[in-house]
C-alpha cells in the first residue's frame, strides 16, 4: 500500500481526535462556567468556533478522498 493511501485515513483519525478535544473542552468550560468562570468559559467558547466553522469542510473534503475513484 503506497503511503499516499494512508493519508485519508490518517486525515479521518486527527479529524476524530479534533472532535474529541472539543467536546472535552467544551465540558471543561460548562465548568469553569459553573464554579464562577463565565467570562473564562466564554473566551473558550469563542476560540472553539473555528473547529465548529471549519468541520463541515473538513468532513466534506475527507468523504471525497475515502471515495473509491
Amino acid at each position: 500500500m503506497p503511503n499516499s493511501d494512508l493519508l485519508p485515513s490518517l486525515l479521518f483519525k486527527i479529524n476524530e481526535n479534533q472532535l474529541a478535544l472539543e467536546a472535552a473542552i467544551m465540558e471543561l468550560s460548562e465548568w469553569v462556567e459553573k464554579h464562577g468562570g463565565a467570562e473564562v468559559a466564554e473566551n473558550v467558547r469563542g476560540a472553539m468556533v473555528a473547529i465548529d466553522r471549519n468541520e463541515e469542510f473538513i468532513k466534506m473534503t475527507l468523504a471525497v478522498m475515502m471515495s473509491p475513484e
